[in-house]
């Protein structure tokens, strides 16, 4: 019983400084809206400038360590006003990848300044025996554990209290609300940065007596933060630290009790991430400051010709070259790989993933142990660790199906450092009698030797080929439909399931996709050498590893080779090296730094640049065709084609409630084949809300849907669409990342069961359906088939929105106020549309309208909402004299409108 007091006693020091170093993350997200991933690096800095100063120099331990602390709020101060003030306007990952490199500039500038050895520091908190209850412990951990609860209530009154705390809540809340009252967001983020940069160096000076003073081990404190930081939801001080206190007791009773499970301490952060996420099922609000944009995609498209004489070149090139250049060959295609798997995860499915290391050690540690035991060929082996892969990586999809973003990336991160602590750095799992790892011995392909150490070159070779492949099957995945369906994803998840694509699917193939090249890019790694060693799949490696592949470019093919270069060993290290000796041990500072001007300048990365310089040429020489469609064919289709299943909507006593709010109160109403139907009333009647609970987007919390006889009031959105249920958006929600036609092509494609596996070797596409293209032509999008969304005018915007939900071939469509911000003309012209969409077609059409004018000269009826009840149904004429409707919408309709 003594020993489990005194270990949570200890553990309540551990997790008061869990909880201080969480404070800081808490603080910069409150100020600036960024998770900074660079926080422990941060205390690392501010501890090495105490322990210079007092080691070396004689300075007092306390001045030393106020030095310290203003060292890493000074570089916070830095980090946001040249990293991330000039991101404002980027999207939440080029900000994410910000925080990045400023980890890998920090450490690299650690590690080539005090190598990454462990340094014993003492402390100046007292350290004598304390009895408490029976058990004894040391006093520095309850002056640890007072700081904390001290820290953490200054915070709670300075956030509560002063005009500094109220302002950064008002600028966390609405930014724009509290520039107009006169508070400057710039200068609220920066004293933030300032604040929360500050305790990351006091974290740091404190804990390195307890844990040593190293590179690593104060940046892999991080994810220990931010567990503590995500109980306390990035905003609530005393929150954080109990969540931090709770993880501190859990990890020392388990490191004393615990020791039968390798790895169990170490993992227990991540165990209270997961329950978390999942008790929330939600993501953390992500604030963008200003447009929310996703970096550039490439087409994916491959020229068999260059790409022929550039494998040919590489194949002679690598044969002619010495070991050591065929050897940084190897790491730079190796790398490669893995950056590849960034680009099929994030860069086209959207999903922020920092588990790329871990996956690639999945595949070395499946295959070495299969080449190990059973003797199995390099050909088996290799197979073996790319497919057994494949479902750990879905097993790291799952947190994706209820998580995103800065989550998202919480959660894989600390998947990888778990599978690292109890798998990898578990010497009964990841070692053989007498080797440091898993001894595979020499490596033969069909019978020929292609041992990386007796002939480099052949290994070159092999990983060349290989990478290619790989690169090809990604490049069909991109332009087919499930590539398609990945950037639907990846741009808009609500337009994605709205057409009939599932979300969740998709998601899993990116991931499991993902796995599969990652766990390619550890086979190559671990068998190059007689034995896999694991020390080579650091999971904080895949920070880097995203930060390298930004630089590439993470939406394009190209962008892993010019990525791979700023990496350490690799092709771009030795070039370094043979133009400047020694240059190769900067490699991970100059990659740092690369990083973040890439991000300022080109966060698009060098993959976009050439491509367009490519392109370029490419059109010069050879001039571009006409559109995809032309309008002969698009004319050429009759009117008949475009008939859709006829499918009655019929809803029954919906009521949708937030909270204790009752948003839609029992509404019923029904849509026939054919037929406009209305949904009209004042602002916050309900109107939408109707709208995503017939469609799925909202959970009915009592009543019906049901689509021609079929109740689908508990079917997932998808398969609502799918079933003929099609909706557009007030917000519009195009595809961006797309063109014109590929955003009909996503609601128009219906990729059967293998599709998945057969566009891996051909993507597989279909000229659009007859239907389709009768849209294009009522629509007037011939001639911009080929445009970019954003190249649209707002009123294309809006009629490619309704033309889009149309390709999906609804029986019954609803539209969510299709006119809003269109002129008169363009208005008129849209109810024609919608009219002919009813009788043409054979469309239901639910339409939510504030032209009431539009409303009443297109509809066959018009059902009235008030306050989410029904309050008047019938023709139009009859709606127009009803005293109720009048009532609701007085000072909201013009006088004429209801006479």
């Amino acid at each position: 019983m003594d020993d489990i007091l005194r270990f949570a006693l200890l553990g309540l020091g551990l997790g008061a400084l869990y909880a201080l170093t969480a404070h800081g993350i808490v603080l910069v997200y409150r100020g600036s809206g960024v998770l900074n991933l660079a926080h422990g690096a941060l205390g690392m800095a501010g501890a090495y400038v105490q322990w210079e100063l007092a080691a070396n120099h004689g300075v007092p331990y306390w001045p030393a360590a106020a030095c310290g602390v203003l060292a890493s709020a000074v570089l916070g101060v830095l980090t946001h006003l040249l990293v991330i003030r000039p991101l404002r306007r980027a999207s939440s990952l080029a900000r994410l990848v910000g925080t990045l490199a400023v980890f890998i500039v920090l450490t690299a500038v650690a590690v080539k300044r005090y190598g990454d050895s462990l340094q014993l520091v003492p402390g100046k908190l007292p350290t004598r025996l304390l009895t408490v209850a029976g058990a004894t412990v040391s006093e520095d951990r309850v002056w640890l554990l007072g700081i904390a609860v001290a820290v953490t209530g200054l915070l709670h009154l300075l956030y509560r209290r002063t005009l500094f705390g109220l302002g950064t809540t008002a600028v966390a809340e609405n930014e724009h609300a509290a520039a107009s009252l006169g508070w400057s967001p710039d200068l609220i983020a920066t004293g933030n940065w300032a604040l929360g940069s500050a305790l990351a160096g006091l974290t740091g000076i404190l804990i390195v007596p307890v844990i040593g003073l190293s590179v690593t081990g104060l940046t892999t404190l991080l994810l220990s933060a931010l567990a503590a930081a995500l109980i306390g939801r990035f905003s609530s001080f005393p929150v954080t630290l109990a969540g931090g206190l709770a993880i501190g007791v859990v990890q020392s009773e388990l490191t004393r009790f615990g020791t039968g499970v390798t790895g169990l301490a170490s993992s227990v952060p991540f165990l209270f991430i997961a329950l978390v996420l999942v008790a929330r099922g939600r993501a953390l609000p992500l604030r963008g400051t200003f447009v929310d944009r996703l970096p550039a995609l490439g087409t994916g498209r491959v020229r068999p010709l260059p790409l022929t004489l550039t494998v040919a070149a590489g194949l002679v090139l690598v044969s002619v070259s010495t070991p050591l250049w065929a050897d940084a060959i190897t790491s730079t295609l190796v790398l490669s790989l893995i950056l590849l798997s960034i680009i099929v995860v994030t860069g086209y499915a959207g999903q922020v993933s920092l588990a790329a290391y871990a996956l690639a050690g999945t595949g070395a540690f499946i295959a070495g142990h299969a080449a190990a035991d059973w003797g199995w060929p390099f050909e088996l082996t290799l197979l073996t660790g790319v497919l057994g892969t494949v479902p750990v990586g879905l097993l790291f999809a799952l947190p994706a199906v209820r998580t995103r973003g800065i989550n998202l990336a919480i959660i894989t991160l600390g998947l990888g450092t778990t599978l690292e602590a109890m798998v990898f750095q578990n010497t009964d799992l990841s070692t053989t009698a007498g080797s440091d790892g898993i001894a595979v011995g020499r490596q033969t392909l069909f019978g020929i030797s292609i041992s990386g150490v007796d002939h480099p070159q052949r290994y070159a070779a092999v990983v060349l080929v290989l990478f290619v492949a790989a690169a090809l099957v990604v490049a069909n995945v991109r332009r087919g439909r499930t590539g398609r369906r990945l950037v639907a994803v990846r741009a808009n998840e609500r337009a994605a399931a709205a057409l009939g694509i599932d979300v969740r699917a998709a998601k899993l193939y990116a991931f499991g996709l993902s796995a599969a090249i990652a766990a390619l890019a550890g086979v190559l790694t671990g068998f190059r050498s007689t034995s896999v060693v694991f020390s080579d799949f650091d999971s904080f490696d895949s920070i880097t590893a995203l930060g390298l592949a930004v630089i590439g470019g993470v939406g394009f093919l190209v962008g892993p080779l010019f990525g791979a270069t700023f990496a350490a060993g690799t092709v771009g290290a030795r070039f370094g090296d043979w133009l400047l000796p020694g240059l190769s041990e900067w490699m991970p500072l100059i990659g740092g730094v690369v990083l973040v001007l890439t991000l300022v300048g080109n966060q698009d990365g060098i993959g976009k640049e050439v491509g367009r310089q490519a392109a370029g040429v490419r059109h010069r020489l050879f001039p571009k065709r006409g559109s995809a469609v032309p309008r002969e064919k698009a004319e050429a289709v009759t009117p008949d084609a475009s008939r859709c299943t006829p499918l009655p909507l019929h809803v029954r006593d919906l009521t949708v409630r937030y909270g204790g709010v009752v948003a839609v109160d029992g509404l019923s109403l029904d849509v026939e084949p054919g037929r406009v139907v209305g949904l009209i009333g004042p602002n916050g009647a309900g109107k939408t809300s109707a709208i995503d609970a017939v469609t799925g987007f909202t959970r009915a919390a009592r009543g019906s849907v049901c689509l021609g006889g079929r109740d689908v009031t508990r079917v997932p959105v998808h398969r609502r669409a799918s079933a003929g249920l099609s909706r557009s958006f007030q917000s519009l929600e195009l595809f961006e990342d797309m063109t014109v036609l590929d955003n009909l092509y996503a609601a128009c494609d219906r990729p059967g069961r293998w599709a998945y596996l057969t566009d891996l070797v051909r993507p597989g596409s279909r000229p659009l359906p007859a239907h389709v293209l009768v849209a294009v032509r009522e629509f007037g999008l011939q001639d911009s088939l080929d445009r970019s969304v954003g190249d649209l005018s707002y009123g294309e915007r809006r009629l490619l929105a309704i033309a889009r939900a149309v390709a999906a071939a609804p029986s019954v469509l609803l539209l969510d106020e299709p006119a809003a911000g269109l002129s008169e003309d363009e208005t008129r012209e849209l109810a024609r549309l919608v009219r002919r969409l009813a009788e043409d077609w054979g469309m239901g059409v639910l339409l939510v309208e504030h032209d009431v004018d539009m409303v009443m000269s297109v509809c066959d009826q018009v059902v009235v909402l008030d306050f989410g009840r029904r309050i008047c149904a019938g023709t139009p004429e009859e709606v127009r004299r009803d005293p109720a409707v009048r009532a609701a919408y007085l000072g909201d309709l013009e006088p004429e409108a209801l006479a």
